[in-house]
């Protein structure tokens, strides 16, 4: 039986990542997302690739330079 994904719901539309057999048929790197929000009474979809190491190095350090401001924002709702 095959796996349901689901996608995560952000301000803009929704979010998820495209699985491995589908990237392949799309010929775009695994691990790419896939932007999906409607417009104009119908969904458009984009894909992003996958993030870098570097963005990923980055994110990772400034998340954890800024923890204690994101755990505040988080409790006091933004």
């Amino acid at each position: 039986m095959a796996e349901t994904i689901t996608p995560m719901k952000t301000e803009m539309g929704w979010v998820m990542e495209i699985p491995p057999e589908m990237a392949e048929i799309l010929k775009v790197e695994p691990g790419s997302l896939a932007i999906l929000y409607p417009k104009g009474g119908a969904l458009e979809t984009e894909i992003l690739p996958p993030p870098s190491a570097e963005l990923k190095e980055d994110f990772e350090r400034l998340f954890n330079k800024y923890r204690e401001t994101f755990e505040e924002l988080k409790r006091i709702g933004d």
